[in-house]
């Protein structure tokens, strides 16, 4: 958890990043059905947690577009113009950036996170292992409009996006944060993005409920991290993970189940559940490569290139901002 943040919270006082996790809160909690957003999973336990999920043997998508980097690193390199800074929208461990880092010499790297004690810890390993690239840490919500560094305005950027973060918003939204990448990275901009493919449900449903539980600890840590930050009273015992496939919308959602008839005081504010109620945490969209080449050519990008593993689970883009 985020020491400072907690502090905050137990002295009633909030930055301007609690108060508008405290507003998000009270704002999706009285919404019907309720709901949470996913980008709160990620304080420093949710990263870690969601790092452990990563290395699952049920979790195909990270094994699996880290053999698409691996595969067509050479590929990506070509793409990629002289002096470029590499930014990464919601880094996390630095296991796939390293590849990109490793095999096409850029000379800036911008990670942008809303975890900013994980970013750091992140930024200054990276520091120690590439000592003539320059890191230039943001913490900060990717999903909404933010500045870069001015260190890195005049370099040519390219956008980096993987783990299929994109799945995670509405296609609605998803259009609304190509654009928002495309004028944040600027004219000329690349992208190098991965998105999760249709598979077959079983697959699906075992890739969100791995028999480790994992991924329940991970998707109840939102509660844990309302609890610590925001003064919430939320019983974790109460609460339980499932994840389904919505075979209509292609995607997979994630809920909290209440086990019982409750309720939960958060920032002086009370939310009653019924038993079998559920909190909505998130979605994964599954796209086909045709589906996403048009989300993309709707949102300001032109595809460059498509790959995908030797199993079809996973396709890595290239994409290059539209005139």
């Amino acid at each position: 958890m985020n020491v400072h943040a907690a502090a905050l919270a137990k002295a009633h006082r909030f930055d301007e990043q609690t108060s508008a996790f405290g507003r998000d809160v009270i704002d999706d909690l009285s919404q019907h059905p309720k709901r949470l957003s996913p980008k709160y999973f990620y304080d420093a336990a949710g990263s870690e947690l969601f790092e452990q999920i990563t290395l699952l043997p049920e979790y195909y998508p990270t094994r699996s577009e880290l053999s698409i980097l691996l595969d067509r690193r050479s590929a990506i390199s070509a793409i990629v113009p002289d002096g470029a800074a590499l930014v990464e929208f919601g880094a996390g461990a630095t296991t796939k950036v390293r590849l990109l880092l490793n095999e096409c010499g850029f000379d800036a790297y911008v990670p942008v996170d809303i975890s900013g004690d994980f970013l750091k810890a992140q930024a200054d390993a990276l520091r120690k292992d590439f000592p003539g690239l320059a890191v230039y840490p943001v913490a900060a919500d990717f999903t909404a409009p933010f500045t870069l560094p001015d260190a890195v305005g005049a370099m040519p950027k390219v956008g980096f996006f993987p783990g299929s973060t994109l799945g995670n918003f509405e296609p609605h939204e998803a259009c609304g944060f190509l654009r928002s990448a495309r004028d944040i990275l600027g004219q000329g901009a690349q992208m190098v993005i991965g998105v999760d493919l249709e598979k077959d449900e079983r697959v699906l449903y075992e890739a969100y409920n791995d028999k480790a539980g994992v991924t329940a600890r991970f998707n109840l840590n939102v509660l844990h991290r309302i609890n610590s930050e925001l003064g919430g009273n939320f019983d974790l015992s109460a609460f339980r993970h499932r994840a389904i496939y919505n075979r209509e919308r292609h995607r997979i959602e994630m809920h909290l189940i209440s086990r019982r008839a409750q309720t939960a005081r958060v920032l002086g504010r009370s939310f009653s559940f019924r038993a079998g109620e559920t909190i909505h945490t998130e979605n994964s969209y599954k796209y086909s490569l045709e589906r996403f080449i048009a989300l993309a050519r709707g949102s300001g990008w032109t595809p460059r290139e498509s790959w995908t593993d030797s199993a079809g689970m996973f396709s890595v883009h290239a994409l290059v901002a539209s005139d």
